[in-house]
């Protein structure tokens, strides 16, 4: 006679099904996909970071750009640098005007003008203190 396997039926209480949850977690392959999510949801962070950066890089050489180009302008049609920023967006006796308003780095952050530059007297430097927001560091932008 073949015996009848018994099935069990639990009934679990609210406090017990919390840590039978827990333990069903642990054990199995439950935990290889909840690792698995883990793992891909950091890569996918990473790669947005990451994406999210080159583009406030690229959002800052393109502002760079705009003002070396206005700063370039000015002195043409003026004669000397610009005393300040201020100037490339309110010039003095002339009615040009090189920039509407002054362009933000990628990270929302003034751009700062040496004009001339320290190493060339021809130019126009234009910098952005970059990710860190601080010219002391090494992550500047030119």
């Amino acid at each position: 006679m073949a015996s009848k396997k018994t099935q069990r039926s639990y009934v679990l209480l609210p406090w017990e099904q919390q840590s039978a949850w827990m333990t069903a977690l642990a054990s199995g392959r439950r935990w290889r996909a909840v690792l698995l999510a883990c793992l891909t949801a950091a890569l996918l962070l990473g790669i947005y970071g990451a994406a999210r950066r080159r583009e406030r890089i690229r959002l800052t050489r393109a502002a760079i750009a705009e003002v070396q180009r206005a700063v370039a302008l000015f002195r043409a049609e003026v004669g000397r640098c610009p005393r300040s920023t201020v100037e490339l967006v309110h010039p003095p006796r002339t009615r040009a005007q090189y920039l509407t308003v002054l362009p933000e780095d990628g990270w929302g952050r003034q751009l700062l003008v040496r004009c001339p530059a320290p190493d060339d007297s021809d130019v126009a430097q234009v910098v952005s203190s970059g990710p860190s927001g601080s010219f002391s560091e090494n992550d500047n932008i030119y």
